[in-house]
């Protein structure tokens, strides 16, 4: 089944963003980027980026909303026109620098630099604002029959680029990020900032590897809803849980492996909390590397009537 309109533009915008990422650390490296690699980002940011993606928008979905009654002048729109514009300029300034540094010319990775920085930023700002503002107000103006000429109409987009266009560029944007040696957003993480944030987070977390071996849980140091001991780490997830649900666990697990399943959740009332256990399975490119538990206090979730606004 296809993707909605929404979706498959938001799924351009994390592969726009994951190439983004991956010049940025390509640019902070000692040497800077290669030839190779400045060609391969023009290539997905000209060509993609710029002309293919913003052309869906904008021949596709941007005329429909305006005769939904969303105003081509004024508003969302005319903003995200108008940074369409100043996108156009920046690539086309990126492009020039870039082509140069292509030539051999590595006293142009300054400009190069200069210039993605800005188009970056603008990029980022922009596609926030589209996913949180422009697509919703979309959503709620358009028909069924609306969304399903978009989505011809990006296919049709797409097709004037050669045959598989979108499939092509997600393999250049994964192949720029391998090269860029930037898997995800913790590259820029150090490690006691990424524990700190796994233990402030209001989930007990734990993982355990694809040969259900305990690597590592969360919250070591402070109450926890199930208390687990380091010893625990190294051992088989078996040791970890009572002998009558020992079953369970090992069909969830097999199933995990065997790509039958993703989630199992289950809940339970617990020393006075209703408590919620989640397991999840941890895939990269579709191979299984182990699963994720989250256990979480759910007790004051539940009481939770009516709104209580961010300044409230």
């Amino acid at each position: 089944m296809s993707k909605r309109w929404n979706e498959q533009l938001m799924d351009d915008h994390r592969t726009t963003e994951r190439v983004l990422a991956a010049v940025q650390q390509a640019l902070a490296g000692p040497d800077g980027p290669s030839a190779e690699f400045v060609r391969d980002a023009l290539d997905y940011l000209v060509d993609y980026a710029d002309r293919c993606h913003n052309q869906k928008e904008e021949q596709q979905l941007f005329p429909r909303i305006e005769s939904r009654g969303i105003p081509r002048h004024g508003g969302p729109l005319a903003v995200m026109l108008q940074e369409h514009e100043s996108a156009k300029r920046l690539i086309a300034r990126l492009e020039s620098a870039g082509r140069m540094v292509i030539a051999g010319d590595r006293s142009s990775l300054a400009e190069f630099q200069r210039v993605f920085e800005e188009y970056k930023a603008l990029l980022e700002d922009h596609y926030w604002k589209e996913n949180d503002i422009l697509y919703p107000a979309a959503l709620r103006v358009l028909t069924p029959e609306d969304e399903a000429a978009i989505v011809a109409g990006f296919e049709a987009q797409e097709a004037l680029s050669g045959p598989d266009t979108r499939a092509r560029y997600y393999a250049l944007a994964e192949r720029i990020a391998s090269a860029g040696q930037v898997e995800d957003l913790s590259f820029g993480l150090e490690r006691d900032v990424l524990a700190a944030i796994l233990n402030t987070m209001p989930v007990e977390i734990s993982f355990v590897d694809a040969n259900d071996t305990v690597r590592y849980f969360s919250h070591e140091n402070q109450a926890k809803i199930f208390p687990r001991l380091r010893s625990a780490i190294g051992t088989p997830v078996q040791n970890c849980h009572p002998e009558k649900s020992l079953h369970m666990v090992e069909q969830i697990l097999r199933e995990f492996k065997a790509g039958k399943r993703n989630v199992s959740e289950f809940w339970l009332d617990f020393q006075g909390k209703k408590v919620h256990v989640r397991y999840f399975a941890v895939r990269r490119d579709g191979r299984y590397l182990g699963t994720l538990e989250v256990v979480q206090d759910v007790t004051e979730i539940q009481r939770l009537r009516g709104e209580k606004r961010l300044l409230d």
